[in-house]
């Protein structure tokens, strides 16, 4: 018999307060500024991946560049590929995705002939997890081929330098060649919560699409948004391949991180709060790159004795835990122009975090110079000779 919903969100509320508590640990928001040492994240699942979900950050995983089934949170990039078109159109369900809305799949009961928007099927999709809305909006948005629209999806992915990731239909049946990986997730997901109308979506609790003749009433089947205040979506996932899996996000202060997991070994909703309050708790965001800051020095052509002041364009933001290996890669480039303005950009710098590759920022002159003389070319060119 199933537990009912209620117990089961009283049950993660109680995780989150165990969570909390455990190592240390203190509610979102409530810790101290500046990382601290925590006791390492472990997480059962086959595959597993915390993320900074503003700059895509990889900060912890296990198994996350593993290829895997990924269930419903294919749904993640069927929205990426709907969210590119007309969301107002209406869209009159076919015969074939109404035969989704059976107690086989998971549906929210559409029937042949049925006229919504393409933003109440993409909603229908991405908080109760319809298969019969994607599969509609699929349709639609193939211009009547699913299949094209699957392959729009795949195309988006290599657009997005996804190599884990490979679909065979719209909603996440299990498949020979339907995987991802934990580390593709995350990147889908950044992606798509720059979009407002998904973010929207995707934090929704319950909602209502509208039919000429009836109302269906949504209920996110994400539960992390009934018992965790920092969750701020994404979308659940479970197939007899893929197990139990969740893309999940949260918010806190100027933090914000995705988690992603596969195949969960235990609760996946009580994994993503003890992961969520793990991050809050272990990272803190600081510049890694100051604007105006000098990172590197460059010779003025002709001029032996003149160097000029690179300095960033732009600040680069990172998270880092209480003991991270920052290095800064800077690369000046070999032959200058003659003359240059302030501003000109003559260099950059590129940050990693442990290993990983954040973000980098142009290095522009501090100040210009103008192009040298005559006399000042030939003097250099004698000052080689004599040296």
């Amino acid at each position: 018999m199933p537990i009912p919903i209620d117990i089961r969100r009283a049950a993660l509320i109680a995780a989150l307060s165990l969570a909390a508590l455990c190592g240390g640990l203190e509610p979102a928001g409530a810790q101290e500024d500046g990382a601290r040492e925590v006791p390492p994240l472990e997480v059962s699942a086959r595959a597993w991946s915390v993320t900074d979900l503003k700059t895509g950050e990889y900060l912890a995983g296990s198994g996350a560049s593993d290829e895997l089934p990924m269930a419903s949170t294919t749904k993640v990039m069927g929205a990426l590929v709907a969210l590119e078109t007309d969301l107002d159109e209406e869209v009159t369900v076919s015969e074939a995705a109404a035969a989704f809305a059976v107690p086989a799949y998971s549906n929210v009961g559409l029937l042949p002939g049925d006229v919504l928007s393409a933003r109440e099927l993409l909603m229908a999709s991405m908080i109760s997890s319809g298969d019969d809305a994607a599969y509609a909006l699929a349709e639609h948005v193939g211009g009547g081929s699913v299949e094209r629209f699957v392959g729009m999806m795949n195309e988006k992915a290599g657009e997005m330098g996804l190599q884990d990731t490979s679909f065979e239909n719209p909603v996440g049946f299990d498949a020979s060649d339907h995987h991802t990986s934990a580390r593709d997730l995350a990147t889908m997901t950044a992606v798509a919560m720059r979009n407002p109308a998904f973010r929207e979506m995707v934090s929704t609790e319950y909602a209502t699409i509208v039919t000429p003749y009836r109302e269906i009433p949504l209920t996110n089947t994400n539960e992390l948004l009934f018992a965790y205040p920092p969750a701020t979506g994404v979308k659940t996932g479970t197939t007899p391949a893929a197990g139990e899996s969740l893309v999940s996000s949260a918010a806190g202060g100027d933090e914000a991180y995705a988690f992603v997991i596969l195949d969960a070994g235990e609760d996946r909703f009580a994994a993503s709060i003890r992961a969520f309050e793990h991050a809050f708790a272990a990272y803190d965001r600081t510049d890694l790159v100051v604007r105006g800051e000098k990172y590197a020095g460059a010779g003025v052509p002709y001029r032996r004795d003149e160097s000029i002041d690179l300095v960033a364009s732009r600040d680069v933001e990172g998270l880092v835990d209480a003991s991270p290996e920052v290095e800064r890669e800077v690369r000046v480039i070999e032959d200058p122009p003659d003359a240059a303005r302030p501003g000109t950009r003559l260099g950059e710098v590129v940050v990693k975090v442990d290993g990983e590759v954040i973000g980098g920022s142009p290095l522009v002159a501090r100040r210009g110079y103008s192009e040298a003389s005559l006399w000042e070319r030939v003097w250099y060119t004698v000052g080689g000779v004599i040296e």
